[in-house]
């Protein structure tokens, strides 16, 4: 190959190249391989040149959902919810760090012994997480959550028994009314899902800006601001926090800002900037309940190192979210809104809050599958006046008391 022209050739060409000489060496030697080894032969060098080395044949299958790596000789994907081994390998523990280098760099991240820990993203949007020695004992650990190249719809959770459309139609409303929504649950529960759903509808003569640590969100309206933080260079300075962000995004002239994941002292910011004309904002924190979620709020609030009595922190809290969205993982791999509570204010030392949508897990089937049932709790909402009065008149009987079929109005 004339390695001066390499420069000169799109990523394509270069690939198209590589495999022509891949093939010429290997019908060198006929009688070595056989005509289905050769072509996996060439694949796999295409692969460690362009790609992603031994992961590549995992990011191709559209079933695999998460691939975890616990050092070289141990590599797990996640499909339809279960965790099974795969017989995927490294060659040793300096294979595996090269692999996780070129997919850092791609983003413009860095991972090395001053800094073994990172968050990133994949050219697909994929997001992913390393730690390496010497904080991971036993080699290199390698989180990655996939994301498929069409986000899931509102419809796609319904018609995957993930809600039902009355629960939809109503977090619809919501958004389309300008009402703050919080997105609750662990990790893997589908929060980020489930934010890229709700901000469909968003009108599209609204001018949006996203804030995450590693850019993940894929928002289709057609004003979108993206922003991503960024961490400390060599020499240790240079970060940009969510907090910085934040502020910055203020001057940006949005209509609503959207925060990929509320983890620090930007929930300050945020929920000043919510009381203060940017309605219909949207974020997600991780908590095991709605209520807990507000609860971890308040604690993120007292990280910026405000000195505010709590009954203020607890009224700034309450005047600035409207709804809270319970998502979790069920046994079984299942993702659910299991809860959907409004917030009506504070009574004394606490939330004064109200379950309009649940879902009760009843028991397990035969292959240990979560089984419950949706239902409507049969209470009317404090915040239908304002859905009518952004036109969103949503029907009483959609709250009415009773037991929800999935996929079925």
């Amino acid at each position: 190959m004339d390695l001066n022209a390499l420069n000169s050739l799109s990523r394509d060409q270069l690939r198209l190249e590589v495999r022509r000489v891949a093939e010429e060496l290997c019908q060198r030697s006929p009688n070595l391989l056989n005509q289905q080894e050769r072509e996996r032969l060439v694949n796999e060098v295409l692969d460690e040149t362009f790609g992603l080395g031994p992961l590549e044949q995992l990011m191709k299958d559209a079933t695999v959902s998460d691939i975890l790596i616990n050092g070289p000789h141990a590599v797990y994907v996640e499909r339809h919810g279960r965790l099974e081994r795969t017989d995927v390998t490294f060659t040793d523990a300096a294979h595996l760090q090269h692999i996780i280098q070129r997919i850092v760099s791609q983003a413009g991240r860095r991972v090395d012994e001053t800094c073994p820990m990172v968050d990133s993203r994949l050219p697909d949007g994929s997001r992913i997480n390393a730690i390496i020695p010497p904080l991971a004992l036993d080699g290199a650990l390698v989180s990655i959550r996939r994301f498929g190249a069409q986000p899931i719809r509102a419809a796609d959770l319904v018609a995957n028994k993930s809600c039902t459309q009355e629960m939809m139609d109503f977090l619809a409303a919501c958004v389309k009314s300008r009402i703050n929504i919080v997105v609750s649950g662990g990790t893997g529960s589908g929060k980020t899902t489930l934010l890229n759903a709700l901000s469909a509808f968003i009108p599209e003569d609204e001018r949006v800006v996203t804030i995450e640590d590693a850019a993940e969100l894929k928002l289709q309206q057609p004003h979108v601001g993206r922003l991503e933080t960024r961490p400390k260079n060599v020499e240790g300075v240079g970060e940009i926090s969510t907090r910085e962000l934040m502020r910055n995004a203020l001057r940006m002239r949005p209509d609503r800002i959207v925060v990929g994941e509320c983890r620090g002292p930007e929930a300050m910011d945020m929920l000043q900037a919510m009381n203060t004309g940017h309605e219909g904002s949207l974020t997600t924190v991780h908590a095991n309940d709605t209520r807990e979620a507000l609860g971890r709020l308040e604690v993120m609030v007292g990280m910026g190192g405000f000195d505010l009595p709590l009954w203020v922190i607890r009224r700034q809290v309450a005047s600035a979210i409207h709804v809270v969205v319970q998502v979790s993982r069920l046994l079984g791999g299942a993702r659910k809104i299991v809860k959907i509570s409004e917030v009506i204010g504070v009574e004394g030392d606490n939330y004064a809050m109200q379950d309009l949508f649940v879902f009760k897990q009843t028991g397990l089937d035969e292959e240990r599958r979560a089984q419950g049932s949706f239902q409507a709790a049969g209470l009317r909402p404090h915040c239908l006046e304002r859905l009518e009065a952004h036109g969103q008149a949503v029907s009483m009987d959609l709250f009415r008391k009773r037991l929800l079929q999935p996929g079925v109005r």
